[in-house]
């Protein structure tokens, strides 16, 4: 199936898979690149010599085009730029808005630049710095999100830029990337339905969870950094919902210095990169530490298997999703039921 994505990153089927913190390593992205769709690294977790060796461990299994997501509010953007570009990554994604002056870098070096958005006037921004093509996500996605859902934001961005749109939140199947192609999305971006694959590392005692998730128990939270987070429910979540606001800074600060000594960055860093989010995303000093939370309770859950210590990032998906296929299975499946889809279309009437 060609689609405006498919010719922009050569890759033979229009699904992405999305840069998920913990998540999307090179044993996912790679099984995903082999398997015709594009596969993204998520770096915001690793430290810069980290993400050269990820690179290349990925380029080692595979040829295949694949990407890198980055945090554009990172004190070091620009050291993980450099390795994007001198190892030949093909695409580049972002959580948030790159600058005008970062997209301009990538795109000088024959990068592509796919940033991720929530909102009309953000897409808008962003296809006017030069950006090659931008990722759509409606409430339905899991994470930190907003609160339209995809079947109202989608079409509003579709009509408003005239890049490929890709379209995430709510998708599983073949049936929902044919409904994004009828909105004028050129793919479709899947997190949680990847989590759910058997190339996937998350242990498979969390993985069970989401399984044996219904719809119901997917919820929107911000309890963990102060900002909308869609995560599965749990005891750990209603616990954090339930304890007082000096209780959740002081859990905070804790885990800034566990992630500090993870990532090897330095408290300064730590800081400069506060104050960047703090401006990118309008926060509090309040929120800032709280944001802290989030990679070490991700991490508790997707790697060491902790779901009574983490936090569970959840698209709504988990509430249908109900097995474990090999990302070879799911995106041969999901091309399968496209056709099919397709098919079953009523043909159009004809005029008289």
């Amino acid at each position: 199936m060609e689609t405006a994505l498919t010719e922009l990153v050569g890759i033979r089927h229009p699904i992405v898979q999305t840069g998920m913190g913990w998540v999307a390593g090179p044993r996912l992205v790679s099984a995903t690149a082999r398997a015709g769709a594009l596969g993204i690294l998520a770096s915001a977790t690793m430290t810069v010599g980290q993400l050269r060796q990820a690179v290349r461990e990925v380029k080692s299994r595979t040829d295949a085009p694949f990407g890198v997501n980055l945090r554009a509010d990172a004190g070091d953007a620009h050291e993980r730029v450099r390795v994007i570009v001198e190892e030949g990554v093909r695409v580049a994604s972002f959580a948030l808005a790159p600058s005008r002056e970062l997209i301009a870098e990538l795109k000088d070096a024959g990068v592509v630049v796919v940033p991720s958005v929530g909102a009309r006037r953000h897409a808008e921004k962003v296809a006017a710095w030069g950006a090659d093509a931008v990722v759509v996500q409606g409430g339905e996605g899991g994470g930190h999100t907003g609160e339209v859902a995809t079947t109202v934001l989608l079409p509003q961005v579709v009509d408003a830029v005239d890049i490929p749109v890709i379209a995430a939140g709510g998708f599983f199947d073949g049936r929902g990337l044919v409904a994004a192609l009828a909105y004028g999305a050129a793919g479709v971006a899947m997190g949680t339905r990847f989590l759910l694959t058997s190339d996937s590392t998350v242990p498979r005692a969390v993985q069970d969870r989401y399984l044996q998730a219904a719809a119901k128990d997917v919820t929107v939270t911000t309890a963990v950094d102060g900002l909308p987070h869609r995560m599965l429910r749990s005891e750990l979540v209603t616990a954090l919902e339930r304890s007082g606001r000096t209780a959740g800074l002081l859990r905070a600060v804790r885990h800034a210095a566990s992630f500090r000594r993870l990532s090897g960055l330095s408290w300064p860093r730590l800081v400069r990169d506060g104050l960047a989010m703090r401006r990118g995303k309008e926060l509090s000093w309040s929120q800032v530490l709280l944001a802290a939370n989030t990679p070490m309770l991700l991490r508790a859950a997707m790697v060491e298997g902790r779901t009574d210590l983490g936090v569970m990032a959840s698209g709504q998906v988990a509430g249908v999703v109900e097995d474990l296929p090999s990302c070879a299975e799911l995106i041969d499946r999901i091309m399968t039921e496209a056709d099919r889809a397709l098919r079953a279309l009523p043909a159009p009437a004809r005029g008289g």
